[in-house]
């Protein structure tokens, strides 16, 4: 089960339908907040995040899992190129950084990686 985290309709669902033909099952969370309260250990194989969105962050979304002591992969999808950002989410145990638009053969090779662990 894979966890998509954006607060962009459209990417949730574009997202989303990438997983279906892969015969990936997805569900989609509009707010980290929302994702957290359905997160258990277990629940879910892989955390597809981007990094701006309202209330808690990507960011906060990250260190929040790695201070439950989750062991999540997540791949950070983000229209942000700053560089301190994607240092900050890999220093943070983010499993991968990619800007939008991001290719469907490139999230996929980095999903099965992260799925692979």
């Amino acid at each position: 089960m894979i966890a998509v985290v954006d607060d962009d309709e459209a990417m949730r669902d574009a997202l989303s339908e990438l997983l279906q033909v892969l015969s990936m099952d997805c569900r989609t969370f509009e707010r980290a907040e929302s994702f957290l309260a359905a997160y258990s250990p277990g629940t879910f194989d892989c955390l597809i995040s981007d990094l701006r969105m309202p209330g808690m962050s990507g960011m906060g979304l990250i260190r929040e899992l790695k201070a439950r002591g989750s062991r999540l992969p997540v791949i950070v999808i983000t229209s942000s190129t700053e560089v301190e950002s994607q240092s900050e989410a890999i220093a943070g145990g983010a499993f991968a950084y990619l800007t939008k638009p991001v290719s469907e053969e490139l999230l996929t090779r980095h999903l099965n990686a992260a799925l692979a662990l």
